[in-house]
């Protein structure tokens, strides 16, 4: 297993123009949106319908995952306070490359539950094995975002026979050399999406305050 901050073992990176990549084929959609408006009046690409979903009840919290495709699995873990539907531009284009894609909403995001213990890495972890698990998956990479990236790298490191690969970006493993926080107009955007995306969806949809503390 290697830990890289390349997409290993689901392709080469062919080239770059104009801002978008190929990956074995794979196009990305032409979006720009830098300061992300679109993204707060619409949150990205709506998922496609899965060819399987459910919940998986792990540590007293219903984890909610799904699956589309098939071929050599790849699990793409969102960033904190997100949900599985900022992935709505990258799951058609590893379904079209020949792979099975799965998201997952980490416990307390999204359409899952968690209960009053703290979130951590190595907790966030042990769900996304407990998923594997459920559906019979003894190995897949791992694409992570934030804290997902965060929690792709632990899970590897805990069970590197469970992990092909990890394509981690935005990552925060040792905070000691972060600046502090300023809110910027289009993280606040970032944030509303979030909070949109949470009273929609997630089945406590008061609770976001205490959530994201």
């Amino acid at each position: 297993m290697t830990i890289t901050n390349n997409l290993l073992k689901l392709g080469e990176v062919k080239g770059h123009r104009g801002g978008r990549y190929t990956l074995r084929g794979m196009r990305t959609a032409d979006v720009v949106d830098d300061e992300l408006i679109q993204f707060e009046a619409e949150g990205a690409a709506p998922l496609p319908p899965p060819d399987q979903q459910g919940y998986v009840d792990n540590e007293a919290a219903l984890l909610w995952y799904a699956a589309f495709g098939s071929g050599a699995p790849v699990i793409l873990l969102h960033g904190g306070l997100g949900l599985s539907g900022n992935w709505g531009y990258q799951i058609p284009a590893l379904v079209n490359a020949g792979y099975r894609a799965l998201v997952i909403d980490s416990r307390g995001h999204g359409r899952s539950t968690r209960d009053v213990r703290p979130f951590s890495y190595e907790f966030l972890g042990s769900d996304v094995a407990a998923v594997m698990d459920a559906l019979a998956l003894p190995r897949a990479a791992l694409v992570g975002w934030s804290d997902g990236a965060s929690t792709a790298l632990i899970l590897a490191m805990q069970s590197p026979e469970r992990v092909s690969g990890v394509f981690y970006f935005a990552c925060n493993m040792d905070p000691t050399g972060v600046k502090k926080f300023v809110e910027t107009p289009a993280v606040a955007r970032c944030l509303q999406r979030h909070v949109k995306d949470f009273v929609q969806l997630s089945p406590t949809p008061g609770e976001f305050k205490e959530f994201s503390l």
